[in-house]
């Protein structure tokens, strides 16, 4: 799996120009610059010409699922875990950067870093090397009891700290936009997080047991456990929430794999539905999935069960099984997987949810959302805009640079679910899930 750097880059260029002609704004205008992206994809750039060595390569990307069993088969994954708070699995940068090191030319004297670092470098027309806390403690390369690199780390994944960009605070100018390179804007940078951290910020998650979840390409749910770094027994990370004001949060992270990407294949691949807006109503057109369960672990299985080789599979097929059954599932899927996740977590912290806010493409389905509710048996929340990975950007910016408060802007709900079956008869479901789950495993 992997991405031109320098398609995200023109990206990003159409989208702020458009977004400040949408707001009828001047490029003089703009206070300050807020960033949020897809965090543990790596970008390797040479340092004088500033040119991309090589594609990026994606968060999906499983080329180093050998060499990520290697290492745990060495015993390292509990020394991983304590400094890093996450698991060894190709999903995270250190693996990857290792790759890179062995088999890109100029690797190991090159610019490295996540989405965040080379569009700072763009921005900046190549001045500046940095990436914000939440993004570098999705590396398995930063310890984040220090919020500094680890050289026990560089060590184990076989990769030079010389390449890694300097780490900055998630809220405060850290660096300025060159108005040469980015259409006349010179504004400060004053907000950086990871995508799922901005949600988090953007959800308004401010206080410890506050927890949310965006349902994307793949899903995460994230719950805010404030100064505390909440070790998990469970197979959810600890991460860095955010770095503010000079103190770290922390919060426990469920990462979900595939959700929204599996009613892509059911457009793309198979040729079921002609849009993914069609998938609520087709979901909604049936009282139930007939007895199919669709588990998709097309690039294996993240939390809670961490299995890279379980691939997926569609379970309880019959003659009476039609393409408004197979949606459905593929709709309840994400859910089922966010209630695995969200009961693994509550274990970890030693508290039940009492709300779920959430947020995301496939939030704007009300059967979903009322399926969550009633898996979980607790309200779920959805706010007026679901686009909250760009709110959280916004806000820390602009707190960064003191266009608002600390408090920063309010959060407005949209609509309430809550629960609508009984507790026994969601345990049920996910007791079958489980099952369909297991069928799947690889390891």
């Amino acid at each position: 799996m992997e991405h031109e750097p320098e398609e995200i880059w023109q990206s990003v260029l159409a989208a702020s120009a458009a977004a400040l002609q949408e707001a009828g704004a001047e490029p003089r205008q703009v206070q300050a610059v807020g960033i949020t992206n897809q965090r543990e994809t790596l970008v390797l750039w040479d340092r004088k010409s500033g040119r991309p060595l090589h594609a990026a390569i994606v968060w999906q990307d499983r080329r180093t699922a050998a060499e990520c069993d290697r290492l745990r088969e060495s015993g390292a994954e509990e020394k991983v875990r304590r400094a890093t708070g996450l698991v060894i699995d190709p999903y995270f940068t250190a693996t990857k950067l290792h790759w890179a090191i062995d088999n890109v030319e100029g690797a190991p004297n090159a610019a490295a870093g996540t989405v965040d670092s080379w569009l700072v470098h763009r921005l900046t027309a190549g001045r500046t090397h940095l990436s914000d806390a939440s993004n570098s403690s999705r590396t398995l390369l930063l310890d984040i009891d220090s919020g500094r690199w680890s050289e026990e780390m560089a060590d184990l994944f076989g990769v030079p700290l010389g390449v890694l960009p300097e780490v900055v605070p998630s809220s405060g100018e850290v660096a300025r936009t060159d108005p040469a390179e980015f259409g006349g804007v010179d504004a400060p940078i004053s907000g950086i997080a990871g995508d799922q951290q901005a949600a988090l910020f953007g959800q308004v998650c401010l206080e410890p047991g506050m927890a949310k979840n965006t349902y994307g390409t793949g899903s995460f749910v994230l719950l805010q456990t404030g100064a505390d770094r909440v070790e998990s027994r469970t197979g959810m990370l600890t991460t860095i929430a955010w770095l503010r004001d000079g103190r770290l949060s922390y919060a426990l992270e469920g990462a979900i794999f595939v959700t929204g990407a599996a009613l892509q294949w059911l457009r793309d691949g198979l040729g079921i539905i002609g849009a993914a807006s069609e998938a609520g109503p087709l979901a909604e057109s049936v009282p139930d999935s007939g007895g199919v369960f669709l588990v998709p672990a097309f690039a294996g299985l993240g939390a809670p069960y961490w299995d890279a080789y379980a691939r997926g599979a569609i379970l309880g097929l019959t003659r009476g099984t039609g393409r408004a059954h197979l949606v459905r599932a593929a709709v309840e899927a994400m859910a089922y997987q966010t209630a695995d996740v969200v009961e693994a977590m509550a274990a970890d912290a030693g508290r039940a949810f009492q709300e779920l806010r959430v947020d995301g493409g496939a939030s704007v389905m009300n059967f979903l959302c009322q399926f969550q509710a009633d898996l979980l048996g607790i309200p779920v929340r959805r706010p007026k805009l679901t686009e909250t990975t760009a709110l959280g950007a916004a806000f820390l910016a602009g707190q960064g640079a003191g266009v608002w408060g600390s408090e920063g802007a309010p959060w407005q709900l949209d609509r309430e679910f809550l629960p609508a079956v009984s507790r026994d008869e969601a345990d049920t479901r996910l007791a079958e899930w489980r099952r369909a789950v297991e069928r799947t495993r690889g390891s």
